[in-house]
C-alpha cells in the first residue's frame, strides 16, 4: 500500500472528486483533501492510499493533469518528519 501526495489542487476539490479521479485507474483505499482547522476550506492538497503497482500507475498518469484549470502534482507521499517543539509560546 502507497500514500500518494495530491498538491495544486483547485481549491473547490472534495474528497469524492479526488476519489473518483484516482478510482479511475484502481481501487482507492483512501482519499482526503486537507482542510483549514479555521475556514474548513481546502488547503489545496490532500493524500491518497492505494495498491503499490495501482498507486505507481496513478503518479505517473496524473501528474501534470489538469483539474479545474490547475495542473495536479502527483507523487508518493514522503513520511512527516516531526518539527521540534510546539505549541504555542506566549507571554
Amino acid at each position: 500500500m502507497k500514500r500518494i501526495y495530491v498538491g495544486n489542487l483547485p481549491w473547490s476539490a472534495d474528497e469524492n472528486g479526488l476519489r473518483e479521479l484516482f478510482a479511475a485507474i484502481g481501487e482507492v483505499h483512501s482519499a482526503a483533501v486537507i482542510t483549514d482547522r479555521e475556514t474548513g476550506r481546502s488547503r489545496g492538497f490532500g493524500f491518497i492510499e492505494m495498491d503499490n503497482a495501482d498507486a505507481d500507475k496513478a503518479i505517473s498518469q496524473l501528474n501534470g493533469q489538469d483539474m479545474d484549470g490547475r495542473p495536479l502534482r502527483v507523487n508518493e507521499a514522503r513520511e512527516r518528519t516531526e518539527r521540534g517543539g510546539g505549541g504555542r509560546g506566549g507571554g
